[in-house]
C-alpha cells in the first residue's frame, strides 16, 4: 500500500510541470564560443556586437560568428565597457582598452602601464563604469578615475566585497566596506550613508526610484534610501533567496528588474515587485549562476553565466513553453475557457490556469491521443481518440465511445443536436436535461470524417485526406445518407475549413472555393497566390481561427496568416519568418495546431510544448549589413587581412578574396539570409544563404564593387554594403608588357617575313627544280612514249613487210607453181627444140637468183637476226640449206617449199632429213618448231 501511494505521488509529480511561457532563449556553450566556461560582464557597441569579458580574454558575437580577443598577458577578462569606438577591459594587474583598426581587427592599448603609480599585488579589475568624461576602473580595493581627454588619473581608496559602481541622478555612488554608501564631489568621496546594512553586506545594485534611491543587497532585500537612513522594501513577491545570494542587478527599459542569483538562475519582478517570471536551469539556462546581466538596444537580456552565456528575447512575439520532461508530449489543440488553458496532446488533455503560476495537470481519464478541444454552447468538448468527452469543472464525462472524433460541428435549427466526425464515419450527439449524450450513428457512410463543413441544413461536404470530398445529403432525423456523390481529390496534404462564411477546400495544388450553384469547388486565385507563389508554398493544412475570419498556413520559413481586408477587399496578408527549426518541431505533417487565445494571442502547438504568437508584437525590423572582414588567404599560408575602408588594388597574384558581414540579429526566431553580387563579374544576386561568409578564387583582372544584402524576416536591410577593388592586370599583360609583346610581334614578324620569304624562295627554286625534273620525266616519258610508237610502227612496218615477204613469197609459190604447170605440158612435146628452149626459159626464171634476192631482202628485213643467228650456231650450212631454214622459218609445207626450190617434194624431204643431220637434232626434236623457236 505504501509501494502503491509512493508511486502515486511520483506520477503526479510528473504531471505537475512548469506551464510558464517564456521568452524564447538561446544558449551558447563554451564548446560553441571557444572560450571560457565563465563570463563575468557583458556590453554593446554603437555596431551592435556583443562583448563578454570571458576568462579567455575578450570575446566579440555579431550574431552569427564569435571571435577571441586574448588579454596581454593571457589573464582573464573581469570586466568590459564600450565608451564609443573603444572597449575598455580590466583584467588581472591590466587595464586598457581595445579599437577597431583598418582591417576590423580590434587591437589592445595598455593604459595601466602609463600609471606612475604601482597597482596593488593580485589586483583585479572587476567593474568598469562611463561617467561624463571618465572611465572608472574599479578592484576590489581601490577606483582608478581615467580622464579620457587629457589621459590623466585619479586614484581613490575604496575596499569593498562587491565593486559596483552606481550612477544615480547625474552622480556616482559606491559603496566602502565597513564605511557604507559614499558618493564622488568633485572628485573627492562623500558618505552618504553609513547604516549598519550599507556597512556590512555587499550592494549590488542601486536605482532610482520614486524620487529615491532603491538599493539591493546580495541578500535580495530592497530598502528604499531616505536620507540616511535605509527604509526596507517589502517586495509582494514570493521570492525564496533565503538558500542563495545576488550576484548581479539590471534595471530594465521598462523600468522592471532582473536578479541574477549564485544558484537560483534568474528573478523577473515588476516597478511594483512582483514576480513576473523565474527562469533556472530547470526552464532552459545554461547554469543556475548568473555572472553578469546586460539589456541591449533591441530589449534582449544577455546572462554571462558561470558556464556559458544566455540571451533572452524579452520583445519577441513568440513565448515558449518547453516541456523538458517529456510529461506532456505533442501538442495537437488547446482552448482557452475562461482562466484555464487546456492542451489536447498525443498524452491526454492537459489543463492549468492562467493567472498565477499553476502547473499543467492531467484530466483523469483522458490519458491517449485528443485530436479536438472545442467550446459550443459553454460546453467545452473533447475529442480523443477512445471518443468523445464533455469536460466540466477540470473533469472528464465521457459522452460517446465512437472511436476517434475529429471533429464537432452544431447544426443549423437544431439547437440540442450536434453531428461529429469520427474515425468510422458521422453520428449525432443530443442535449436531454442540459446534458449532452450519443444519439445514433448516421447510416451509409463509414470513411473517416476529420473535416466537416454543412452547405444547408441537411446538406454537408466530407473531406478525406486521400479519397476527396464527399458531398452527402442526410435525412431529416440525421439518421443515414439518402444520397452521396464522390468529388475526387484536387491533391494531397488536403483540408477543408470554414473562412469568412465561405468553404474553403486546400491542396498542395491552391486553394479552392466551394460554388453553391455550380456545386463544386473552384480555385480562388487570390487566397492560392497568398499561400502559394514561386517563392514558397505551403507545407500541411490550412486552419481557420477567430471564428473562421482568419486562416494559417505554414511554410518551411514563415508562417502566413491572412484576413479580411479593412480598407479594401484584397485580404490582409501577415508574414512572419520562422526559422527550420520551430516548422520541424510542429510535429506530424498535416496536423499543425493554430489556436486563438485572446485579442492577438494564439498558441501553436509542437512536438514538446507549445508556442505562442502575439500579432501585436510583430514589427518591421531595420537592421544594418555590415562587411566585418576582408582578407586573402594564399595557398598553404596565413591568412592576410585587408583594409575594410577604401577602394584598394591587389596584384593579379593576389585575386583571392574572402568577404564576411553580418547583420547583428540576435532574435531567436528571427533568420537572417544573405545575397550578394560582384559587379563585373555576375549580373545577378545570388540564391539566398545563411552563411554570413564568401570567397571569391581566381578573380581575373578587372575592377570590381562587391555588394552584400540581407533579409531578416521578410524584409530587406535598409542598406547594401558595397566594398570596391581592383585587381591588376598580370605582368604578362600590363601596359608595358603589351608594348613589348606589340615590338616583339613586330620583330617577329619581321623574322617570320624573312624566314618565310627565304623559305618560299627555297621552295621557289627547288619548285622549279622539281619543275624540271618533272619536265625531264616527262620528257623521257615522251620519249620512251615515241619510242613506243616507233616500235609499234616498226611493229607494223615488221607485220607490214612479213605480208609482203607473205605475198612475194606465194607470188613466187604461184609463179613457180605456174611456171612448172606450163613446163609439164611443154614436156610432153619436148622433142621440139622451141620448146626445149621455153623450158630453159622456164628453169632459169623457176631458179632466178633475183628472186631469192627479193626474198632474202624481205625475209631479212622482217627477221633480220635470223639467218645470222643460224649462221652462227651452224656454220656448216650452205646456201640452199640456209633458204630451205627461211622458208621453215615461215611456218611452210614441203609442198610449198619444193616450187620455190623447183624440185619435187620427196627431194623437200631428203633436204630436211639433211639439214637435220647437219644441225645434230634429236630424233624426238622437229625441225620446225627448232627453227622457230631459234
Amino acid at each position: 500500500m505504501i509501494l502503491k501511494s509512493y508511486n502515486s505521488i511520483i506520477f503526479l509529480f510528473a504531471l505537475c510541470i512548469s506551464a510558464q511561457e517564456l521568452p524564447p532563449i538561446q544558449n551558447f556553450t563554451p564548446i560553441e564560443y571557444k572560450a571560457g566556461n565563465q563570463n563575468w560582464s557583458i556590453d554593446q557597441s554603437n555596431d551592435k556586437f556583443i562583448y563578454l569579458a570571458n576568462n579567455s580574454g575578450l570575446l566579440a558575437f555579431n550574431g552569427m560568428s564569435w571571435k577571441l580577443y586574448q588579454s596581454p598577458y593571457g589573464t582573464p577578462v573581469k570586466s568590459v565597457k564600450v565608451v564609443d569606438d573603444r572597449i575598455y577591459t580590466g583584467s588581472y594587474m591590466e587595464f586598457g582598452y581595445w579599437k577597431g583598426n583598418e582591417f576590423g581587427a580590434l587591437k589592445y592599448t595598455s593604459i595601466s602601464a602609463t600609471l606612475n603609480t604601482q597597482l596593488i599585488e593580485d589586483e583585479d579589475f572587476w567593474n568598469i563604469t562611463h561617467f561624463k568624461d571618465w572611465v572608472l576602473f574599479q578592484s576590489l580595493d581601490r577606483i582608478y578615475i581615467y580622464n579620457v581627454k587629457n589621459a590623466t588619473f585619479e586614484i581613490l581608496e575604496a575596499d569593498t566585497i562587491s565593486p559596483k559602481i552606481f550612477e544615480i541622478g547625474n552622480k556616482i555612488y559606491f559603496q566602502k566596506i565597513g564605511k557604507g554608501l559614499y558618493t564622488l564631489d568633485h572628485g573627492i568621496p562623500i558618505l552618504v550613508s553609513d547604516d549598519p546594512i550599507l556597512k556590512n553586506t555587499g550592494v549590488v545594485g542601486a536605482f532610482q526610484a520614486k524620487n529615491k534611491i532603491l538599493v539591493i543587497t546580495e541578500l535580495g532585500e530592497f530598502f528604499y534610501l531616505e536620507d540616511t537612513n535605509l527604509i526596507k522594501w517589502e517586495i509582494p513577491a514570493e521570492v525564496d533567496l533565503s538558500t542563495t545570494k545576488i550576484h548581479s542587478t539590471l534595471r530594465l527599459y521598462d523600468g522592471s528588474f532582473i536578479l541574477g542569483t549564485i544558484s537560483k538562475g534568474i528573478f523577473h519582478l515588476d516597478t511594483n515587485g512582483l514576480l513576473i517570471r523565474h527562469i533556472n536551469q530547470g526552464k532552459g539556462l545554461n547554469n543556475n549562476t548568473v555572472l553578469s546581466l546586460f539589456q541591449d538596444y533591441d530589449h534582449n537580456l544577455w546572462l554571462g553565466l558561470d558556464n556559458g552565456v544566455t540571451v533572452i528575447n524579452l520583445d519577441s512575439p513568440f513565448k515558449e513553453y518547453i516541456d523538458h520532461v517529456g510529461a506532456i508530449g505533442v501538442v495537437y489543440t488547446a482552448k482557452k475557457v475562461g482562466g484555464i488553458l487546456y492542451l489536447g496532446t498525443n498524452q491526454g488533455l492537459f489543463y492549468r490556469r492562467t493567472i498565477g503560476v499553476d502547473e499543467f495537470q492531467l484530466v483523469n481519464g483522458t490519458q491517449g491521443q485528443v485530436w479536438l478541444l472545442k467550446e459550443i454552447d459553454g460546453t467545452l468538448f473533447c475529442g480523443h481518440h477512445n471518443g468523445t468527452y464533455a469536460i466540466e469543472n477540470e473533469k472528464a464525462i465521457k459522452i460517446s465511445n465512437d472511436p476517434g472524433t475529429w471533429d464537432i460541428q452544431s447544426l443549423e435549427n437544431h439547437e440540442d443536436l450536434l453531428i461529429q466526425g469520427t474515425y468510422k464515419g458521422l453520428s449525432v450527439l443530443e442535449r436531454k436535461n442540459n446534458q449532452w449524450q450519443y444519439r445514433n450513428n448516421i447510416e451509409g457512410f463509414d470513411n473517416s470524417s476529420r473535416f466537416i463543413e454543412f452547405v444547408g441544413e441537411h446538406h454537408l461536404l466530407v473531406n478525406h485526406d486521400y479519397k476527396g470530398i464527399f458531398d452527402l445529403i442526410v435525412d431529416s432525423e440525421f439518421t443515414k445518407v439518402v444520397e452521396s456523390d464522390h468529388k475526387e481529390s484536387k491533391g494531397t496534404g488536403s483540408s477543408l475549413v470554414r473562412y469568412s462564411d465561405e468553404i474553403v477546400y486546400s491542396t498542395i495544388n491552391g486553394v479552392f472555393k466551394y460554388n453553391v450553384e455550380k456545386n463544386d469547388f473552384l480555385k480562388d486565385s487570390v487566397l492560392t497566390n497568398k499561400f502559394f507563389n514561386a517563392d514558397e508554398s505551403i507545407v500541411g493544412i490550412l486552419q481557420s481561427t477567430n471564428n473562421s475570419e482568419r486562416l494559417w498556413g505554414f511554410t518551411n520559413d514563415n508562417i502566413i496568416s491572412v484576413s479580411n481586408g479593412h480598407l479594401s477587399k484584397e485580404p490582409e496578408l501577415i508574414k512572419i519568418s520562422i526559422p527550420n527549426f520551430f516548422r520541424r518541431s510542429m510535429g506530424v505533417l498535416g496536423f499543425e495546431s493554430v489556436v486563438h487565445l485572446e485579442k492577438e494571442l494564439y498558441l501553436i502547438g509542437i512536438s514538446n510544448g507549445y508556442v505562442t504568437l502575439d500579432l501585436q508584437k510583430v514589427e518591421q525590423k531595420d537592421n544594418q549589413i555590415h562587411i566585418n572582414s576582408i582578407y586573402r588567404e594564399p595557398h598553404e599560408n596565413p591568412k592576410v587581412d585587408i583594409e575594410l575602408k577604401g577602394s584598394q588594388e591587389f596584384q593579379y597574384s593576389e585575386n583571392n578574396i574572402n568577404f564576411e558581414y553580418n547583420v547583428t540579429e540576435y532574435d531567436k526566431y528571427t533568420v537572417v539570409y544573405y545575397q550578394y553580387k560582384l559587379d563585373e563579374l555576375y549580373d545577378e544576386w545570388s540564391s539566398w544563404s545563411t552563411v554570413p561568409n564568401v570567397s571569391f578564387d581566381n578573380l581575373p583582372y578587372g575592377s570590381y564593387e562587391f555588394k552584400v544584402r540581407a533579409r531578416f524576416g521578410n524584409e530587406l536591410s535598409k542598406n547594401i554594403a558595397t566594398y570596391s577593388f581592383t585587381i591588376q592586370r598580370p605582368w604578362y599583360i600590363t601596359y608595358w608588357a603589351i608594348f613589348c609583346y606589340t615590338l616583339l610581334g613586330f620583330l617577329l614578324s619581321f623574322l617570320i617575313h624573312k624566314i618565310y620569304k627565304n623559305y618560299y624562295k627555297r621552295q621557289q627554286q627547288q619548285l622549279i627544280k622539281d619543275n624540271l625534273r618533272l619536265l625531264k620525266r616527262k620528257k623521257l616519258k615522251n620519249q620512251k612514249k615515241i619510242v613506243q610508237i616507233k616500235n609499234e610502227q616498226l611493229q607494223e612496218l615488221i607485220e607490214s613487210k612479213n605480208r609482203e615477204l607473205a605475198i612475194s613469197t606465194m607470188s613466187i609459190i604461184k609463179k613457180n607453181e605456174f611456171l612448172n604447170s606450163i613446163k609439164d605440158k611443154l614436156r610432153s612435146s619436148d622433142q621440139n627444140p622451141q620448146i626445149k628452149s621455153v623450158i630453159k626459159t622456164i628453169d632459169r626464171n623457176i631458179n632466178n637468183a633475183d628472186d631469192w634476192e627479193f626474198f632474202e631482202n624481205a625475209f631479212n628485213n622482217a627477221d633480220k637476226d635470223f639467218l645470222k643467228n643460224v649462221k652462227d650456231k651452224h656454220p656448216d650450212l650452205s646456201a640452199n640449206d640456209l633458204r630451205l631454214c627461211a622458208y621453215l622459218r615461215l611456218n611452210l609445207s614441203s609442198k610449198e617449199i619444193a616450187p620455190l626450190l623447183n624440185i619435187s617434194v620427196r627431194s623437200v624431204e631428203v633436204k630436211r632429213y639433211r639439214l637435220r643431220k647437219k644441225m645434230n637434232l634429236a630424233h624426238e626434236a622437229g625441225l620446225t618448231e627448232y627453227i622457230l623457236n631459234l
